[in-house]
């Protein structure tokens, strides 16, 4: 069943507006969001004279703290001109083996530029051990791959990297000669998290991909910042993957009123997954992570997560189950929808199989 018609089936079962805990992705455009759009003043990014476009991509290379970046269509993309950015045919890029460049986004870094991953071994907080990284590194010579880039992730499943740990990985991986990149994918999500403007974890990298349509609530976008070199390089890949992008100020307008309304409210979202995990802890036959960021993960016992599934889209609560059960909460979701979404939990398990 396609996601749109599970989200039909939800809402006609539960005769409710449906609590969409499947993503942070699944947002609607703010009414203020929309109006920023329709007032966007437009060009032919293309032909780079997009003001609305050019903007954007000025004002969060500034707050990141870099030189230039790029507007992308999504992560996947901005993620991609970022790896063809930094590595050549028979380079190699350092990351862990669950980070969403490696698993989740198609190959595309070894199917379009013959790079080839590193996969390295995330801990349960998303880092990678120094010592797997430095032993990871190839020397130079003709029977290796060059390792030219580390690759991390944050957050990563909810989690934000520790600054300390952004600070000693990076160090190691100049110390060594490869370049960084983060996937910044919730990057303001960390940022909140932590206590910490965004750029103080963007400092340490080469290049950063961001997204504007996750926790920020952005109806598409990403995009990739970097020194003017790299992003140069970056737009000629974008181009070839069929990237180039007309009267995009539309969409650049809803990022850049992201970027103004939506980060610190992001501390909300934060505030809603602990409150979903908390009423959902001491449930017998399910075991919850605390959350830090807008995440939460539930490991159902017995085998009952797809049942458990079915039981909240009966109740107008949608969840996913790819690893563990996931709940993400984002500004379409308020308090009484958490409290649904207890509720209709404490219900299944309250009838044993």
């Amino acid at each position: 069943m396609s996601s749109v018609n599970y989200a039909n089936a939800a809402r006609r079962a539960s005769g409710e507006r449906v609590v969409d805990l499947r993503s942070d992705t699944v947002t609607q455009p703010t009414p203020a969001m929309r109006e920023a759009m329709m007032a966007a003043a437009l060009g032919d990014d293309v032909f780079g004279d997009d003001p609305t476009v050019n903007a954007l991509q000025e004002r969060i290379a500034g707050m990141l703290g870099f030189e230039a970046a790029l507007f992308m269509s999504s992560g996947t993309q901005s993620n991609l001109c970022a790896l063809l950015a930094h590595c050549g045919r028979g380079d190699e890029y350092i990351v862990g083996q669950l980070a969403h460049t490696y698993r989740y986004e198609a190959g595309g870094a070894a199917v379009f530029g013959s790079i080839q991953p590193q996969p390295l071994p995330n801990q349960p907080d998303g880092t990678l051990l120094l010592g797997d990284i430095e032993a990871a590194i190839k020397p130079d010579d003709a029977h290796f791959a060059k390792s030219r880039l580390l690759c991390l992730e944050n957050t990563w499943n909810g989690n934000a990297l520790p600054l300390a740990y952004l600070d000693e990985a990076t160090a190691l991986a100049r110390r060594r000669g490869l370049a960084t990149h983060l996937d910044g994918a919730r990057l303001f999500n960390a940022a909140v998290a932590s206590g910490v403007p965004a750029r103080e974890i963007t400092r340490h990298f080469d290049s950063v991909s961001v997204c504007f349509s996750k926790g920020l609530g952005a109806p598409i976008g990403s995009a990739l910042c970097g020194s003017r070199e790299l992003i140069t390089r970056a737009h000629r890949v974008r181009k070839m993957a069929g990237g180039g992008l007309r009267q995009a100020g539309l969409l650049a307008a809803a990022a850049d009123h992201a970027l103004s309304h939506h980060v610190e409210r992001l501390a909300e979202d934060h505030a809603l997954a602990r409150r979903l995990a908390e009423g959902l802890s001491g449930i017998p036959g399910l075991a919850v992570t605390p959350p830090q960021t807008n995440i939460v993960f539930a490991q159902v016992e017995g085998g009952r997560g797809a049942a458990l599934l079915e039981h909240l889209k009966s109740r107008g609560v949608l969840a996913t189950g790819l690893i563990g059960l996931r709940f993400v909460t984002h500004l379409d979701v308020d308090a009484a929808g958490i409290d649904r979404a207890v509720a209709a939990t404490r219900e299944f398990f309250a009838h044993p199989a």
